[in-house]
C-alpha cells in the first residue's frame, strides 16, 4: 500500500502543530519519522489513522483520499500500535489479539478457528507463544507491548503504524521487534525516538521539527552530524559498520559542531 501526505495541517489547543506537511511513504517499504518530543510526529501519525481529523490537506490511500474508505474498511489497510496505552480491563492476551480480527467481521460475528490460529501466529511471531491464557494485566510493560503489536498483526493490514513500538522494551526485543517489522514486507510508517534503531531498520526517513518536514532521504543522507546538531541541539559522531550502516555516537555538550 502507498500513503501519500499532501500538504497536511493541524492545530491542537489553539497551537498550529502540523504545517504544510507533505510525504510519500513507498509502498513494502519502512518509513521512520524522526524528532524531538513535540515536533508533531504523533500528530501526524493520529492524523493519518484517523484518531485526529486535519483541518487542512489530504491522505491518499493507493491514490484515494481516507475520507472515502469507512472506519471498518480503513482498519482493514492500517493497524496501529500506539505508544502509553493503558487498559483498564483484564483481558486474557488471546482475547485482546484477538481483537484484532474485528475488522474482518460483521456485527456479533463469533471468532472461528482461522481467527484463533491468527491469534496464535502473531502471537509466536512477537515471542509470547504459550501466552495466550495469561492475563493482559498481569503482563510487564514490554510484554504488553508485544500482545499490542500481536494484536497489530494478527488484524493483517498492508500498512502498520508505529508510535515509538520499542518503548518498554530491552534492548533485545527492541532489536527482535524491528527486525519482525521490518522482515514483514509491509507499508511501515514508525515514529522513533533512537537514531541508531531507525539506521538499522528504515529504508527512508523523514525528520520533523516544530510540526515541519525538514529533511527527507536515507539513513545515510539523513543522519548527519550537522542535522542532529540542528534538529536535537546535541554532539554526533556519525561512524559505519561493516554493512555500510551508519551509527551514531553522543557526545555531552551542545554548540558549534567540531571535527
Amino acid at each position: 500500500m502507498k500513503i501519500t501526505v499532501q500538504q497536511l495541517e493541524k492545530s491542537l489547543g489553539g497551537r498550529l502543530i502540523l504545517q504544510n506537511v507533505t510525504l510519500d511513504i513507498p509502498e513494502n517499504k519502512t518509513l521512520g519519522i524522526l524528532g524531538p518530543n513535540g515536533s508533531g510526529k504523533s500528530t501526524l501519525l493520529r492524523c493519518i489513522c484517523r484518531v485526529l481529523q486535519p483541518e487542512g490537506g489530504a491522505i491518499l490511500l493507493d491514490g484515494q483520499p481516507l475520507q472515502r474508505y469507512s472506519v471498518r474498511q480503513s482498519a482493514r489497510q492500517m493497524a496501529v500500535v500506539a505508544q502509553h496505552n493503558t487498559y483498564n480491563f483484564d483481558f486474557t492476551v488471546r482475547d485482546f489479539v484477538l481483537m484484532g480480527r474485528s475488522p474482518h467481521k460483521r456485527a456479533f460475528e463469533r471468532d472461528n478457528a482461522r481467527d484463533y490460529e491468527i491469534a496464535a501466529q502473531s502471537l509466536t511471531q512477537v515471542g509470547l507463544a504459550g501466552y495466550g491464557d495469561r492475563s493482559f494485566a498481569s503482563l510487564s510493560g514490554g510484554e504488553q507491548q508485544r500482545v499490542i503489536l500481536a494484536r497489530a498483526l494478527a488484524q493483517q493490514t498492508p500498512c502498520l503504524l508505529l508510535d515509538e513500538p520499542t518503548n518498554h522494551l530491552d534492548i533485545r526485543y527492541q532489536l527482535q521487534l524491528m527486525e519482525l517489522v521490518h522482515g514483514l514486507g509491509r507499508t511501515v510508517i514508525a515514529a522513533v525516538h533512537d537514531l541508531n534503531i531507525a539506521a538499522m531498520y528504515c529504508d527512508t526517513l523523514a525528520v520533523m521539527q516544530a510540526g515541519r518536514i525538514v529533511a527527507t532521504g536515507t539513513p545515510k543522507e539523513i543522519l548527519t552530524p550537522e542535522l542532529i546538531q540542528q534538529v536535537y541541539g546535541v554532539h554526533a559522531r556519525v561512524l559505519q559498520d561493516e554493512n555500510g550502516v551508519p551509527y551514531i555516537l553522543f557526545r555531552p555538550g551542545c554548540g558549534t559542531i567540531t571535527k
